[in-house]
């Protein structure tokens, strides 16, 4: 049996409206041209529901009061008035929120982008090359993923120490640039989607591992480098754990400035969940404005034509 065309070959033959018409129907119908029964729909709705319930109550919290937040953890079901003063409050406290947000871009970006990069060219080397010891190298990475993080803190802190990094936003980006996760996930895409052919006709006609790399192997690699930057950027984004230990109070990130709101002996909740809220809004923005084009190019690089 045939199969359907691609996106990709639709947009070209007859223009981006059909090409969209097209990927709206491949997500209403299966490849055997059913519809997902009802139930499925019920499913993701309760999904959605649940992912989007600490985040209606963190706004809750947020345009509540201290006082009233003592006197019942759930002020109400709807929002209050008091939302706008709560992120005024946030913005003048003594924590420096513009620094700990611009410090937390600089990381999160620069670690998304090692992350693919170095990624992507181990899972080139794992899934296309032939060298000795490859099996045993890809496992003892896989292995890796099971070692808590917890247990390399002490040494590591004592690296970075030695090195005159604490402190240094160069002490959170340096540990974060290889992930095991990253390797495994670029191993297995690449040895789905590139066929081993495509390489040996690369080298046939003269083209350097380089050259092969940066004209055939990254641009089939795009989809899934492109989820896995995603993923490493929020993941750097809300990580807290190793950077309140290396860097403290002296030059936060996002996530250690919002627990410097809590200081003393009485935590205002209110002000910390505006400050979550203040946290949360540029990765939904991110979201937003690049999930569809990520969503898509997944969709253009899983559908053969």
């Amino acid at each position: 049996m045939r199969s359907a065309p691609s996106a990709a070959y639709i947009e070209q033959t007859a223009g981006r409206s059909a090409a969209r018409a097209a990927r709206r129907r491949a997500l209403r119908y299966d490849k055997n041209g059913m519809r997902p029964p009802k139930r499925t729909y019920v499913l993701l709705s309760l999904v959605i529901v649940a992912s989007l319930a600490p985040l209606y109550y963190a706004l809750l919290l947020a345009s509540s009061t201290a006082a009233d937040i003592a006197q019942n953890p759930i002020p109400s079901l709807l929002p209050q008035g008091h939302l706008l003063d709560n992120f005024k409050r946030v913005v003048s406290a003594d924590v420096d929120l513009l620094h700990a947000a611009w410090n937390s871009v600089v990381v999160s970006t620069g670690t998304a982008v090692a992350v693919v990069l170095l990624s992507v060219l181990a899972g080139f080397a794992f899934a296309r090359l032939r060298f000795r010891g490859r099996s045993v190298l890809l496992l003892f990475v896989v292995g890796t993923m099971a070692v808590p993080t917890q247990l390399g803190v002490v040494p590591l802190f004592m690296v970075m120490r030695s090195l005159g990094l604490t402190g240094s936003l160069w002490a959170v980006f340096l540990p974060g640039i290889a992930s095991a996760f990253g390797v495994f996930w670029m191993t297995q895409y690449l040895s789905a989607a590139l066929p081993p052919e495509l390489i040996e006709a690369a080298r046939i006609d003269g083209a350097t591992t380089f050259r092969i790399f940066r004209s055939i192997v990254f641009p089939a690699a795009l989809p899934a480098a492109s989820m896995l930057g995603l993923f490493t950027f929020v993941g750097s984004w809300t990580n807290y754990f190793w950077p309140s230990i290396v860097l403290g109070s002296t030059n936060p990130t996002l996530p250690v400035a919002l627990q410097l709101l809590q200081t003393g002996f009485f935590k205002d909740i209110s002000l910390i969940m505006a400050g979550v809220l203040v946290s949360v809004v540029p990765l939904l923005a991110l979201f937003v404005v690049v999930g569809r084009q990520l969503v898509a190019g997944v969709m253009q690089g899983a559908v053969k034509g």
